[in-house]
């Protein structure tokens, strides 16, 4: 681990992205050039204070949480990713899971959708970023896959109303399944495979049809406690080597849902009163 080295890096990336990059208001009054530590806090989800001790070379080993949303916030390529992983003195992380890099063209275009709920998740559904409007529609992200909480935590089905259920675990097994096959049967997706099978019934018989289908696109109703059901589009744009996607949900033309993604808008995040799970 090298902390001096590691800030020096920090100060230096933070130096060259304009707000712009990653969607704020630069301002007429900035006195430095690329981002404020502030902001570069905020985006990574850290404290300030703890964002400055880094900068300054000081405070203790980041987890590799931290370095992969510090990465993101600074819009690292896959080099400088792994860079700032040796500096901290962690091992650069695979090309998948919730600390993997994430294409700086993907992040700039999920900025670009400062009103239309979008996330960026895994193959294997784990969410890497989200935009202030997809925690208003679905709740803040969570650790882990959320087609594993599917089938073994009651609770995060809570937002699909119960009818839609069976259709949704059906959308998940088979995209589950394609994402296997791609990853060419990997540990990691084969872990959570025996890991279904074992716990979860429902999970064991859809797997066992071997139905398989890429999840592209889909039709969603959404509960939401302020607006009601809300029924809307869930497209994906998909990275080259399918690992990762850009999730971003629209209303249809004409649908009750353009007002209610308007309203969604206004009221933020401020009556999530509990997390939901999507």
């Amino acid at each position: 681990m090298n902390l001096p080295e590691l800030g020096t890096f920090l100060r230096t990336r933070r130096a060259r992205i304009t707000p712009a990059e990653v969607g704020l208001i630069g301002g007429s009054r900035r006195r430095v050039p690329g981002l404020r530590r502030e902001e570069v806090a905020h985006l990574a989800g850290t404290s300030v204070d703890y964002y400055i001790e880094l900068e300054r070379g000081r405070g203790s080993q980041p987890s590799a949480q931290v370095l992969a949303a510090i990465a993101r916030a600074l819009r690292l390529d896959a080099d400088e990713h792994d860079h700032l992983f040796l500096l901290a003195g962690r091992t650069a992380p695979a090309s998948h899971g919730t600390v993997a890099h994430v294409q700086p063209a993907m992040l700039a275009l999920l900025d670009r959708l400062d009103s239309t709920p979008a996330r960026i998740i895994t193959d294997l559904h784990e969410t890497l970023a989200q935009n202030r409007p997809a925690t208003a529609l679905i709740g803040p992200s969570t650790d882990g896959s959320y087609v594993y909480r599917w089938f073994t935590d009651p609770a995060s089905r809570s937002i699909y109303p119960v009818a839609d259920h069976p259709h949704h675990a059906r959308v998940l097994v088979h995209d589950l399944r394609a994402a296997v096959a791609r990853r060419g049967h990997d540990a990691e997706s084969m872990e959570m495979v025996v890991r279904l099978r074992r716990t979860s019934e429902e999970f064991a018989a859809l797997w066992d049809t071997g139905d398989v289908a890429v999840r592209r696109g889909d039709r969603k109703r959404i509960i939401h406690p302020e607006l009601g059901i809300i029924d809307i589009h869930c497209q994906n744009l998909f990275s080259e080597d399918g690992r990762q996607r850009l999730q971003f949900y629209t209303a249809p033309a004409g649908s009750p849902a353009v007002e209610q993604l308007r309203l969604l808008s206004v009221i933020g995040v401020q009556a999530l009163t509990e997390p939901s799970f999507r």
